[in-house]
């Protein structure tokens, strides 16, 4: 029988919330497709990101490696975002055909997920319009703006540019909403933008192969509305290659915990958002197509303050690993589960020992967030 937990008292540190769910190592799903990596393959300037490892968070977590997927510099963007919207953008244009006008690709964007659309839109020749919440930094709008996307500033919170962006494009004929996050009635498109994930997963196999490192025992994933965890529980509760199954955990930040609060009561609940440096991580409500395979394949979920980010960010630019709040908030969800007052039933749980391998996603460089580069100094 499986067993949840959803504790901040006593027995963890004083405000960490934290998820646990014993049985989620034994539930399986289907592989994503095999066929994704060889598309990535064949872009302009695709190479694998960098799986570096770091002894001195192996030593502090007291674990055998831990290796950070640099997802710093991916197809050129400063984020691993570039992977699921060029792969989606893919899918829809091979279903038009060679008469059909261009489309206008439409998307709510925190930062690098619009400025993926973008790109990908003017590689494939198509037009992009980008709806923008409050609290992006005027660095992050620029960006996208220089991408050759038309703006569009929300004077409110991710979740109503979400709605905006979805308005517009069902009242154009040629336009496309590429979204990240799914609901009913809206879960193609955020299908195969989880797909696209998918490769950032098969080079952490490669790489873990080509350094004769274990399979990871704990994935650490940041999590938004889910969708990248989505794409983690699909390609390690997808294997079929006899490999000892990875526990999978994944890290908010406090004031936008819906993936957390969802989980704690077993349904999809939306929260509300507060400012945050991690501001691809601001987020109220889980995906829909993401929520089954959260409910089912995550083993824990813990939440994370902006300070608790900032001081990973730095420690992992220290060690060479450029890493902006989103990325830096693996290392500081490793830090709170692994660490600290009643660590060690939160390593029971997770299946963590000396010698277990861990993997951090670090999802975006300090490029990709100003934030990151104010708050560092660099």
């Amino acid at each position: 029988m499986s067993t949840t937990s959803l504790l901040s008292g006593s027995s963890v540190p004083r405000g960490l919330p934290w998820y646990v769910r014993s049985a989620a190592r034994t539930w399986t799903c289907a592989p994503p497709p095999a066929d994704v990596r060889d598309f990535h393959a064949g872009l302009p300037g695709y190479a694998p990101t960098a799986l570096t490892e770091l002894p001195s968070l192996a030593s502090e977590l007291e674990v055998g490696r831990v290796f950070v997927k640099d997802e710093s510099s991916r197809l050129g963007l400063p984020a691993f975002k570039a992977l699921g919207a060029s792969w989606a953008i893919h899918r829809i244009l091979e279903r038009r055909t060679a008469d059909d006008d261009p489309v206008l690709l439409i998307t709510a964007t925190d930062g690098n997920h619009g400025r993926a659309v973008a790109r990908m839109a003017r590689l494939f020749g198509q037009r992009a319009q980008v709806f923008v919440p409050r609290g992006v930094h005027p660095a992050a709008v620029t960006a996208i703006e220089h991408e050759g996307a038309d703006v569009v500033l929300v004077p409110g919170p991710y979740d109503e540019a979400v709605r905006r962006a979805a308005g517009a494009a069902r009242r154009g004929s040629d336009s496309v909403l590429v979204q990240d996050t799914a609901w009913t009635g809206y879960e193609r498109i955020p299908g195969w933008i989880v797909e696209g994930y998918s490769t950032l997963f098969a080079e952490i196999d490669e790489q873990l192969g080509a350094l004769d490192a274990e399979a990871p025992g704990l994935v650490v994933v940041p999590a938004g509305v889910g969708s990248l965890a989505q794409a983690a529980v699909a390609h390690y509760r997808g294997r079929r290659n006899g490999a000892a199954p990875a526990a999978l955990m994944s890290v908010e930040p406090e004031t936008a915990a819906c993936v957390l609060a969802s989980l704690g009561r077993r349904e999809p609940v939306s929260v509300p958002t507060g400012a945050t440096t991690m501001a691809g991580l601001n987020c109220g409500t889980v995906s829909s197509l993401a929520w089954p395979f959260l409910r089912e394949g995550l083993d824990a979920a813990v939440a994370v303050t902006d300070a608790d980010s900032a001081g990973a960010a730095r420690d992992l630019a220290a060690a060479g690993v450029s890493s902006g709040p989103c990325g830096a908030a693996s290392l500081a969800g490793a830090r709170a589960a692994l660490t600290g007052d009643g660590a060690d039933v939160r390593r029971a749980a997770l299946g963590v020992g000396p010698a277990s391998v861990l993997v951090l996603l670090s999802t975006e460089g300090t490029a990709a967030n100003p934030h990151a580069e104010e708050r560092l100094g660099g």
